[in-house]
C-alpha cells in the first residue's frame, strides 16, 4: 500500500486512517472509550467531537490494530448509536500516543 512505511526501529509497516463517526456519538463516552481501546490495542492518534455532532478520529499504527479500531468505532460504547462511519486513508505522520482532542 502506498501509505505504509516502516517506523523507526523496523517494527513493520504503519497505516493511518481518519474516521468520521455519525449518529448519537456525543455525550455517550465515545471519546474516552475510544481512547481506552486505542491504548489497549497499541494504536496512536486522536479523537475529538465535531461541531456537527459527529466524532472524528485518527488511528495510526499496525494495519491489523488500526482495522480493530475501525471496527470498534462502527459500534462504539454501549450507549452510542452509530449510523455511519466514513473512512479515509492518509499518509502516516508518526503519531506516538493516543489522546482526546478538544
Amino acid at each position: 500500500m502506498s501509505d505504509e512505511r516502516a517506523p523507526p526501529g523496523g517494527a513493520g509497516p504503519r497505516v493511518r486512517r481518519r474516521a468520521r463517526v455519525h449518529g448519537r456519538v456525543q455525550g455517550v463516552w465515545f471519546r474516552d472509550s475510544t481512547e481506552a481501546e486505542a491504548r489497549r490495542v497499541g494504536v496512536a492518534g486522536w479523537v475529538r467531537n465535531r461541531p456537527d455532532g459527529s466524532v472524528e478520529a485518527v488511528f495510526e499504527g499496525d494495519p491489523d490494530a488500526v482495522q480493530r479500531m475501525l471496527e470498534y468505532v462502527r459500534v462504539g460504547p454501549r450507549s452510542a448509536r452509530v449510523e455511519r462511519v466514513d473512512v479515509a486513508e492518509e499518509r502516516p505522520e508518526g503519531e506516538r500516543s493516543f489522546r482526546v482532542r478538544s
